[in-house]
């Protein structure tokens, strides 16, 4: 996975929440224990810790004035990309929205950016406070995704997943999967707590994985709007294969094997790891969104 080292990184799209504490609310997710089970159990790339109730409160994420302004200061050309997290991170969402700015036109639709709110410990959004504990999501009510990048460390080391660059953007293009089902109106199928292997909400997380193979398609081809050629100019199968490695790795039977010694279906919120590498493989491979239709 390569860069353009030349290209010129748009850090308006991510805001650097990481610096001091979050004024006022209260988090009722508890870190430790409390918070790793409720992450493993089922808001693992979820569309929101407001789908379990395990949030209150709700306002714009905060910043310190140096915090606010690292990743500017930080991440400014592909090559800054290359090298950091953070700023591997500015260049996929980079990439992930001149996609669908571009697909949404091509269909005579406009597609509202959203932003990336980078965190550290602890947030508040539009859905309410979370930790780190719940992993990276996207908030309808505000239109962001949410992400400490400390999550893909927790990715490597406790969930089995490979350690390429591909894998955190796998997870990134995942979140603006739900933004995209978001503006189309899918969320709504998953208002209401389900649970299940045949549930709307793994439905959802499944056609979120499919939107970011659909990305990942057409990453390496789509003009950046800032110079006008591909912001991302190589993507491998060995890459490929890390997307898909982390998307068996966030399995709900794999998680369910792993921390609780049995797998049961019914309580299923994100699919099987067959699932989302199936979905997510079917997007990389059409490059058609139409082909992640999840629900028939």
């Amino acid at each position: 996975m390569q860069f353009d080292d030349d290209a010129e990184l748009d850090t308006s799209e991510v805001q650097d929440a990481r610096g001091g504490g979050i004024p006022g609310g209260r988090a009722t997710i508890g870190g430790g224990i409390i918070g790793f089970v409720a992450l493993v159990l089922g808001l693992f790339f979820g569309v929101g810790p407001e789908q379990l109730g395990l949030t209150e409160g709700g306002r714009e994420p905060a910043a310190d004035a140096s915090s606010a302004a690292q990743v500017a200061q930080i991440c400014r050309k592909g090559a800054d990309a290359n090298a950091r997290d953070d700023c591997r991170t500015v260049a996929v969402v980079n990439s992930v929205q001149d996609f669908w700015r571009a697909e949404f036109a091509r269909r005579g639709a406009r597609y509202p950016d959203s932003r990336t709110v980078l965190f550290r410990g602890r947030v508040d959004t539009a859905c309410g406070a979370a930790t780190s504990a719940v992993g990276p999501f996207y908030c309808p009510g505000d239109h962001r995704v949410y992400l400490d990048l400390g999550f893909f460390n927790d990715l490597r080391t406790r969930f089995g997943a490979g350690d390429g660059p591909f894998a955190q953007a796998y997870v990134v293009a995942h979140e603006y999967g739900h933004h995209v089902q978001n503006l189309m109106g899918t969320l709504r199928l998953v208002q209401d707590p389900q649970q299940g292997a045949g549930s709307n909400a793994v439905r959802v997380e499944l056609q979120a994985d499919c939107y970011a193979g659909v990305w990942a398609h057409h990453a390496t081809t789509t003009p950046d709007e800032r110079s006008g050629r591909p912001l991302l100019t190589q993507l491998t199968d060995a890459d490929i294969q890390d997307g898909l490695d982390a998307a068996a790795a966030v399995g709900d039977d794999r998680i369910q094997e792993r921390f609780q010694g049995r797998v049961t279906p019914e309580t299923w919120t994100h699919g099987s790891a067959a699932q989302r590498q199936q979905w997510f493989y079917r997007g990389y491979r059409t490059g058609d969104m139409a082909q992640c239709d999840t629900f028939r």
